[in-house]
């Protein structure tokens, strides 16, 4: 599949301090580091209503979800991937390297389950990843490999991760918004 061009540049800017009304400083405010918010929020929060309630359910994924964060963070960064979405890639390669993914591991990740240097428990996660994405649903082959390691719940968030994050790079994709500086891009 080819992919077109990505934005370079923002389609909608993120809202600066100076932009925020009550309801969005009261939303925003939680997520400022360092006396500034990441480009998906401020740029999330020209529709404040529809962030507060997609940070609800992107909190249970990215924090609250019973997939053990290490998993989590491989098939976020595949989606990524797959999805071409350079900005999710590179927050999720900074968070995967904190929840255990490794340098080589985070750069082998657009090779797929394929990749010989995955340990079966890892292509097994790539390789549904890239089922749910190609068209979405899991096969009964890919389930049942799925089921004699991960309890349901398990499942269910591993679905519900990929996604979420093919959701947040189709945002991301759409709307333009550009890496932090400092924020690592694909690998080469």
């Amino acid at each position: 599949m080819t992919h077109r061009p990505r934005p370079t540049a923002p389609r909608l800017a993120p809202l600066s301090e100076a932009e925020w009304d009550e309801q969005t400083r009261a939303i925003l405010a939680p997520l400022t580091q360092s006396g500034s918010v990441l480009n998906i929020f401020g740029t999330l929060a020209r529709h404040p209503l529809l962030l507060k309630r997609w940070l609800v359910f992107g909190t249970h994924v990215l924090a609250q979800s019973t997939l053990p964060a290490r998993e989590r963070e491989l098939v976020i960064l595949r989606i990524g991937w797959l999805c071409r979405a350079e900005y999710e890639w590179g927050q999720h390669a900074a968070i995967g390297r904190l929840c255990g993914l490794t340098d080589d591991e985070i750069r082998r990740i657009p090779k797929g389950a394929d990749d010989p240097a995955w340990s079966p428990a890892d292509a097994l996660l790539l390789r549904a990843t890239d089922e749910l994405h190609a068209d979405a649903c899991l096969s009964d082959a890919t389930w049942k490999a799925l089921a004699a390691s991960y309890g349901e719940q398990q499942i269910i968030d591993l679905i519900f991760a990929v996604g979420q994050y093919n959701l947040v790079s189709m945002a991301l994709n759409s709307l333009g918004v550009q890496r932090e500086a400092g924020v690592e891009g694909f690998p080469e």
